[in-house]
């Protein structure tokens, strides 16, 4: 050990936890009322309050009370564990509390109760979706945000920051919960460095590289650790089709502000938020290294991508009335997302592929185009062409058009099982023309 290297280990090494090994569980805690910062220890069932903790690699030692980033409430902690009975017990009053100041859908609310315990294990996972709720301004995007956000582990809200660049230092320091709201981000660079967080930040093993300047003007490639729960608002929809699909998302706004909603909120939810904080810590202590069993927490009745990014909230919960509520509302996502994708424009070719497939006329590009374009050409900005179908087709839908006799372009039977579940996927109800399995062969209609 050099010489350096031994100052580090006497002043001791910053952190805000860590799972030591044994499963001894260590969390900062923060008490802005007496001004210090401390760890709890938590191993074989009990805990302590400790000023420092001995490891292997050295001594951790809690953030300072007087770090910027806790004296103005960027990043929040729990003061101290807090008993909080059973998991169901739990559950309720973080449900109870976003009622109180959040107007969500009843099915929402549940969602994002469960949510808020999950962030709280998220570390026991390789996978996570994220919390995002879309509107216009006005729509209680940002009550969302810092009412739900404030009962996350170690939330860090990132909307009071000028440029992107805390966030990573913030985010790999902290390995916490970022609530951030797009809009706060005007330049499209900016975003863009957002989006690469989320990109990022959904799965372990994947930070983001950023070239830094050393100490001699050199640049230094570091990677940032981006994985963790969101809380994400956005005005619109993501362009990214694969971003869009680990957001459980809600519209906001859509209808009447309830009655017994605070327009203001109250200085009380600061010390409801914090007293709920640490029942939550204790939560965490108890059940972050508890085996899990994500198979069986999956639900198979569900796309598979869907109950991919649920299935960590279902192995979250143990209690099953909770749990029978996350599996109803996980249908309910999925028939929207059904609906949904019927509404894009892929969705709108599967029709008119079943349509042709059922009058028994050939399933060429050419008779899609033509066809397509009768429909639906009012609603696009561009002409329907083939080369664009082709396009879709091929790039969208994964199917597989080959040039014929004559140069025509049809689908080949090889493609009938794609086509079978794209149906499905889309929400294309099929009718009387059966399972595309049973298709005339393009071969023949030739």
């Amino acid at each position: 050990m050099n010489g350096e290297d031994e100052k580090k280990r006497e002043r001791g090494i910053p952190s805000a936890g860590a799972v030591l090994p044994g499963g001894v569980v260590v969390e900062m805690v923060y008490d802005p009322e007496a001004g210090t910062t401390g760890f709890v220890r938590y191993e074989s069932g009990s805990w302590t309050i400790e000023p420092s903790i001995e490891t292997a690699a050295g001594r951790l030692v809690p953030m300072s009370p007087k770090n910027n980033l806790l004296v103005h409430e960027v990043v929040l902690f729990p003061s101290a564990p807090e008993e909080y009975g059973t998991d169901g017990e739990l559950l309720a009053a973080v449900r109870g509390f976003i009622h109180r100041y959040v107007d969500l859908s009843p099915a929402f609310e549940e969602l994002a109760a469960s949510y808020v315990l999950f962030t709280w294990l998220y570390d026991a996972f390789e996978e996570l979706p994220y919390l995002r709720v879309r509107g216009d301004y006005g729509s209680g995007k940002s009550r969302f945000l810092l009412a739900v956000g404030s009962l996350c582990y170690k939330p860090i809200f990132a909307s009071g920051t000028s440029t992107v660049s805390p966030i990573f230092r913030i985010l790999d320091a902290f390995r916490g919960t970022l609530i951030v709201d797009e809009a706060d981000f005007r330049l499209s660079d900016e975003k863009a460095e957002v989006v690469k967080i989320l990109n990022n930040g959904n799965a372990k093993g994947f930070p983001v590289l950023r070239a830094e300047h050393g100490s001699r003007r050199e640049f230094d490639p570091r990677a940032y650790a981006v994985f963790g729960p969101k809380l994400v608002a956005t005005r619109g929809f993501f362009e990214d089709k694969a971003l869009e699909s680990r957001c459980l998302t809600e519209e906001m706004g859509g209808r009447p502000l309830r009655e017994d909603i605070p327009l203001n909120l109250p200085a009380e939810l600061r010390a409801e938020a914090l007293a709920l904080r640490n029942r939550l810590l204790l939560f965490r202590c108890r059940n972050l290294t508890k085996p899990r069993d994500l198979a069986r927490a999956a639900d198979r009745q569900l796309e598979p991508r869907l109950a991919q990014i649920l299935s960590p909230l279902m192995a979250t919960i143990e209690d099953e009335e909770a749990k029978g509520r996350l599996r109803d509302l996980a249908r309910g996502l999925e028939r929207q997302l059904v609906t949904d994708r019927g509404m894009e424009t892929e969705g709108q070719l599967l029709e008119v592929i079943r349509d042709l497939a059922a009058a028994e006329t050939p399933l060429s590009v050419k008779e899609i185009t033509a066809l397509f374009a009768d429909r639906h050409e009012a609603d696009y900005d561009r002409k329907v062409s083939p080369k664009w179908v082709g396009y879709l087709l091929r790039r969208k839908l994964g199917l597989h058009p080959e040039k014929r006799h004559g140069g025509i372009f049809v689908i080949p039977d090889s493609d009938k099982a794609i086509l079978t579940r794209l149906l499905k996927k889309y929400g294309v109800p099929t009718g009387d023309m059966g399972d595309v399995e049973d298709m005339k062969s393009t071969a023949a209609q030739e």
